[in-house]
């Protein structure tokens, strides 16, 4: 074996080295081993056995440059916290497969500014695709035409001819009524986050359309206020010491149902024997530590991510489809509802 061959199997083997064992010049073994024409099989199959005794694993990106393809995809967010954009980002890396697509995220902290920024920035890496992340439901502005496909998530996009993958909220909201009615409740009140965001009133309206399909109604008029705890906790109070038959408590995020959980120990109320509550998203640090654990309405998060990776794996040559697209939420039922062994 020459010193050179001794040397390759040292580190890990290159194109070169594949390409002088085989006796062909290195564009011929990159033709041979990315199936390309004009390879004689004599040549091809020779070239494919060097590679396999090497052990040769060709560099990804170099495979992909010669396919026109980078095996990357961006991700740019305005989730600051990243409360949504990782559950996003983690549905998108399982649906790309390890190892296949790497996902480049992106903090634009909700700057528009920043956003071009990091677009340009991507598009200059020659990224396959864009996943562009809202930081709340309500419609964002389109990013117009770009070189490569794109897919709004979360936020949809202003242009009906972009693709947008969203969470259905109001479902949500009949969903967590529905699950409530089934467990018993009858008299239920809704402290809900922001009123100035579209996912707060979409939930108050199918938390209201639910109640009214059964010839229900709120125990008191929804209550709108910040997505926090302190908020919960007040607005609970408030509302359990005007009617104490409420007999469930709807918190428009899991942060505010915690609050509403704290409220009740706080005036000797257990979860969920007198009041039963729940609030949405499913975020698992809030739900899980939660005392009782919280039932919540998952958003499909997650899922949101693995359509949003489908649809540039299916579609990055043809050209996405354009359109909304909600994704069906569901009920995760833990001890603040229905007494659990």
């Amino acid at each position: 074996m020459s010193i050179e061959s001794r040397a390759a199997r040292n580190r890990a083997a290159t194109l070169s080295d594949v390409a002088r064992e085989a006796g062909v010049s290195v564009a011929t073994a990159s033709k041979a081993l990315n199936g390309r024409d004009r390879v004689a099989p004599e040549t091809r199959d020779r070239v494919a056995a060097v590679a396999e005794r090497l052990s040769f694993s060709p560099n990804q990106m170099a495979r992909g440059l010669l396919a026109g393809r980078t095996g990357t995809v961006g991700l740019i967010t305005g989730d600051l916290e990243g409360r949504f954009s990782i559950p996003i980002m983690m549905g998108a890396e399982d649906a790309f497969g390890a190892g296949k697509t790497a996902v480049f995220l992106c903090d634009a902290r909700g700057d528009s500014i920043r956003e071009q920024y990091h677009l340009q920035a991507l598009l200059s890496r020659r990224v396959d695709g864009l996943i562009i992340v809202g930081s709340r439901t309500d419609p964002r502005t389109t990013l117009g035409p770009l070189p490569v496909p794109t897919v709004y998530v979360y936020a949809p996009s202003d242009d009906p001819d972009d693709t947008s993958l969203v969470t259905d909220d109001a479902a949500a909201g009949r969903l967590a009524v529905e699950h409530l009615l089934a467990s018993g409740r009858s008299r239920i009140a809704l402290v809900d986050g922001e009123e100035e965001y579209q996912a707060a009133r979409d939930r108050a309206r199918g938390v209201e359309e639910a109640l009214a399909a059964h010839g229900l109604s709120l125990a008191a008029p929804p209550r709108f206020g910040p997505w926090d705890e302190a908020w919960g906790r007040g607005a609970t109070r408030a509302l359990l010491d005007q009617d104490p038959t409420i007999d469930a408590v709807i918190g428009g995020s899991d942060l505010v149902a915690r609050g509403a959980l704290d409220a009740l120990h706080a005036i000797g109320k257990d979860a969920p024997s007198d009041v039963a509550v729940m609030g949405f998203d499913n975020w698992s640090v809030v739900t899980e530590n939660a005392r009782p654990r919280l039932t919540s309405i998952d958003m499909g998060l997650e899922e949101l991510g693995r359509l949003a990776a489908h649809a540039l794996l299916d579609d990055s040559a043809n050209g996405l489809v354009g359109g909304v697209r909600s994704v069906a939420p569901r009920v995760i039922t833990r001890d603040s509802t229905v007494a659990m062994r």
